[in-house]
């Protein structure tokens, strides 16, 4: 009996992770146009994925996930992408399992401020790396903070408001 539910939570979690990393592949794959730039929405799913998921599932979802995206429509930055994305979403991830067990939604919110930062510098970073000049960075900056935010705001607000993180718990202690 044990095997079977062990199979049962493993094919949820497998499900659930492919879901989220396709998400992330499809939303960082098209941007949102805005003035001198584009705005990538990947960071939503990202962030709700990593509150939800353990942090392996979290780093396929965001580290995978975005590298896939990056590697179909846009090379470049795809190793940036891995790294930044990936240690964006374990550390949200290990905020929201780990950290303060009493108090989830702080937690949570304190996981994926910390993650915002991870991105944006990883991204500024990488950016200098990768282009070889910083004012290119410099110049992408503030897109990277707006994407970052905007992923950090409707992430927790999909998981704890619009109660997707009740849904996805409900599952799984079903499933166990």
């Amino acid at each position: 009996m044990q095997t079977k539910t062990n199979v049962r939570k493993t094919t949820l979690w497998l499900c659930v992770t492919a879901m989220f990393m396709a998400m992330n592949v499809v939303m960082s794959s098209f941007s949102v146009p805005v003035p001198g730039g584009h705005l990538y929405m990947n960071d939503i799913i990202i962030c709700t994925a990593a509150i939800l998921l353990d942090p392996l599932g979290a780093f396929l979802v965001g580290g995978v996930g975005a590298f896939l995206g990056d590697f179909f429509f846009y090379p470049t930055p795809m190793f940036v992408s891995l790294v930044t994305h990936g240690l964006q979403a374990v550390i949200i991830s290990l905020f929201s399992h780990y950290i303060m067990k009493k108090h989830p939604i702080l937690s949570s919110a304190i996981g994926v401020a910390i993650g915002a930062v991870i991105m944006v510098v990883g991204y500024s970073l990488g950016r200098a790396f990768i282009y070889s000049t910083p004012e290119y960075a410099m110049l992408k900056l503030p897109y990277q903070i707006l994407q970052a935010a905007v992923g950090a705001v409707v992430g927790m607000l999909l998981c704890w408001n619009c109660g997707i993180h009740k849904l996805y718990n409900k599952s799984v202690k079903k499933s166990a």
